[in-house]
């Protein structure tokens, strides 16, 4: 089974945006929300080299570079897509992959297969079969990737990690998560999107799995059900998850309600709690309470969105010449792909790309 995740104690206090090596020219793959949030604090590493991005318009990808200040921009053509034209560019070094999941498997095989190191959005891929394959790859390369998984590398977080595995708390029994929000009822919105990999499922549950993986480790039994739309999209789940320890853990996600974004850790002695806006994915407060005694409250401060710790991580692992990262493994990716896709299973959610 896999074990509870490893605090990481240097990830508390030190400042992402200060340079631990030479310089890494970076390429963004794809222009929309998530980008745009992510490179804006790329741009706050004084390490990191904006050097191109890619889009399949030419308008999009020239403003994306005049936003933020790449040296270059690529965009689709007759001869070949945006994003063949970036990985075709000797000046990348690394690739940050932000499109729609269903596209991931793609790009970042080219990636791979171009010589470059990629950061992909989370989830890594749509299945775990996919996965396997550019982890196979990748490791058959020799070149470093990653999957986007950001809160993994916030210091609240990280914060709570320590806690748990301090025994502070006792040993913990029961841990309780959830995000929630009412996404515009749009069928041609990714997130609706079935072909691209839409859903509650695979955009939000790595975020309250994160806090029960992180605390108990893997569980050795889910149950899941969830509401399809007409679409058979999930647009809301609850999954439970039990340990032979004993321990459980109740998770829920929706693109249906409107939730605090809480994550609650509970163990013999007491408890700790994520609080605040976002806080199941972007913690920035603790609630630690202990016996009797009245709960106190740690507080953390967010730098920029809370993107940098993850760039920090991939900057510093290629400055290192690692080939993937120690707090966010491979193993780890493929193990989370293949606990979503026995949750689909039961929630009867097929993607394309599941039939490839």
């Amino acid at each position: 089974m896999t074990t509870p995740f490893i605090a990481r104690p240097e990830l508390l206090d030190a400042d992402p945006r200060t340079a631990t090596g030479r310089p890494v020219r970076w390429g963004v793959v794809a222009t929309g929300a998530i980008a745009a949030t992510v490179t804006a604090d790329l741009a706050l590493l004084s390490d990191a080299v904006l050097h191109a991005v890619s889009s399949r318009r030419a308008d999009r990808a020239a403003a994306f570079a005049g936003q933020f200040g790449f040296a270059t921009s690529y965009s689709d053509t007759d001869e070949r897509l945006g994003y063949e034209a970036l990985l075709a560019d000797p000046d990348v070094e690394v690739v940050y992959v932000a499109t729609p999941h269903a596209q991931h498997a793609e790009v970042v095989r080219a990636a791979l297969t171009a010589g470059k190191s990629v950061l992909v959005e989370k989830p890594v891929t749509v299945n775990a079969r996919e996965a396997q394959e550019l982890v196979d790859l990748a490791r058959e390369r020799g070149l470093f990737l990653m999957e986007a998984v950001w809160t993994r590398f916030l210091p609240a977080y990280q914060r709570a990690l320590e806690i748990a595995a301090s025994g502070e708390i006792g040993t913990v029994h029961w841990v309780a998560a959830e995000v929630a929000f009412p996404a515009p009822q749009d069928p041609t919105a990714r997130i609706w999107a079935r072909a691209d990999g839409g859903g509650a499922l695979l955009d939000l549950a790595v975020y309250p799995l994160l806090w029960a993986w992180g605390t108990l480790g893997l569980p050795d039994e889910v149950t899941a059900v969830g509401t399809l739309n007409a679409e058979g999209v999930d647009a809301q789940n609850a999954l439970t998850l039990r340990w032979d320890s004993g321990a459980q853990a109740q998770l829920t996600t929706s693109l249906l309600a409107r939730s605090p974004h809480t994550a609650l850790v509970c163990g013999s002695e007491g408890w700790v709690r994520s609080t605040g806006p976002d806080s199941v994915y972007r913690p920035t407060r603790l609630d630690v309470q202990v016996g009797d005694a009245e709960p106190r409250t740690e507080e953390f401060a967010l730098i920029g969105s809370g993107y940098v710790h993850e760039l920090r991580e991939v900057t510093r692992c290629l400055q290192e010449g690692l080939t993937e990262s120690p707090v966010v493994p491979l193993e780890h990716s493929l193990a989370t792909m293949r606990l979503l896709d026995g949750v689909r299973a039961q929630l009867g959610v097929v993607y394309p790309n599941d039939e490839r």
